[in-house]
Formats: C-alpha cells, sequence, structure tokens
C-alpha cells in the first residue's frame, strides 16, 4: 500500500515544530535538537519497514487474516521501552539532583505521551483480529468485542486518521490499520465489492 500524505506530514511537522521551539526563550534550554534526531531516525526506520510490508493476507483455513506488520511492533514496543526509558531517567535524575522543572515536565509529558501511543496501537493493532472469506467479515477487539459484516452488505470504504474503514448499509463499521500486512488486499477487496452492491442496487431500482 503506497505512503499516505498523513504518513509525511506528521513526522515533518513534528520535526518542524521542534525547530521552532528551540528559538522559543521559554523552551530554548530544552534538548529539542536531540528529540528531533529521535523523530527523523524513529521515521527512517518506519520508511524501511514500511517498504518490507506484506501485501497480502494469511491464508488460514479458508479465511484470509490480517496481521501485524513489523511497523506496528517497532512502532508499539519502541514507544513503550522510550517512554520507560523517560520516566526511569526523571525518578533517577529527579532523586539524586536538582533538575530544571521545565525539562522535568518535558520529559514526563513525552512519557505520557508515547505510553498512550503504545496503548493506542497495541489495542488498535496488535491485539486486534480481522479475518474475511467469500461471505463475511469478522472483527474481534482488543477487548473481545466482535462485529461481523456480510459482503452484500457493505456500502463504502474511506481512509481515514485511524485506518481504513468499510462501512455497511445499516451503519455497521469495520476500521483497520493499513499497517496491517494484507491491508491492501483486504482494502482491495472491499471496494470491489462496495462498487458491485452499488451496481446491484441501482439496476435493481432501474427495473421497478
Amino acid at each position: 500500500m503506497p505512503l499516505r500524505w498523513q504518513e509525511v506530514a506528521l513526522p515533518l511537522f513534528v520535526v518542524v515544530c521542534l525547530i521552532v521551539l528551540k528559538y522559543v526563550p521559554f523552551t530554548a534550554h530544552l534538548p529539542l535538537a536531540r528529540a528531533a534526531g529521535v523523530v527523523a531516525f524513529g521515521y527512517a526506520a518506519f520508511l524501511a519497514l514500511r517498504l518490507v510490508q506484506s501485501e497480502e493476507a494469511a491464508s488460514i483455513d479458508g479465511w484470509s487474516e490480517l496481521r501485524p506488520s513489523m511497523v506496528e511492533y517497532f512502532a508499539c514496543y519502541g514507544a513503550a521501552a522510550l517512554s520507560a526509558v523517560l520516566m526511569s531517567a526523571i525518578i533517577v535524575i529527579g532523586s539524586t539532583k536538582q533538575v530544571d522543572a521545565t525539562q522535568m515536565a518535558a520529559t514526563f509529558a513525552a512519557s505520557i505521551l508515547l505510553a498512550a501511543g503504545a496503548l493506542g496501537i497495541g489495542l488498535g493493532g496488535l491485539f486486534t483480529k480481522i479475518r474475511w472469506n467469500n461471505t463475511v467479515l469478522e472483527h474481534r477487539t482488543a477487548l473481545g468485542r466482535q462485529t461481523k459484516i456480510a459482503w452484500s452488505d457493505v456500502r463504502s470504504v474511506r481512509p481515514n486518521w485511524r485506518g481504513i474503514t468499510i462501512a455497511t448499509h445499516d451503519a455497521q463499521r469495520v476500521t483497520f490499520s493499513q499497517f496491517h500486512s494484507g491491508a491492501a488486499q483486504l482494502a482491495l477487496h472491499a471496494t470491489n465489492r462496495a462498487r458491485r452492491n452499488a451496481e446491484t442496487s441501482s439496476k435493481a431500482f432501474a427495473a421497478l
């Protein structure tokens, strides 16, 4: 699946914000250059892993199934590890010597954001299960909620900030990450079924 504009714009926006904050007196003393370097390194790793993302879903007992990709594993566990390192630094350094309050607050905020990001990626990607066959699409969330959508009911397939959403005529929705291995295959299959359903509905309406 090709890169979406959000995947390019977000890291560039973050780096630009860090550069601008470097020239703001209140935040000029923070290690923002190092933070920009970490963002650049992480984005380079993301691009490398994105290139090797599989376009094909796994086939198991007549079902096609999405699997988490290396991009998601890297993002989830990398963010969790970096969050733990920052929080450990706050605890250790804060208890041994006097540290600037602004630096401590910024480090704590970065740690919380990274932990929240890791949790979101885990719940929304790593621990969900999505599979389909010729008749139905099944989606199970990390919390155990299950949704089944018949392909004959699919109305639209649209990208959004969370990934790709498949919607039906009765307002059922399944959203999956574009970073899953096989996401491109599922998106193409769902798009074709939505188009066929629309053509069938148009023909049925015209026949009335």
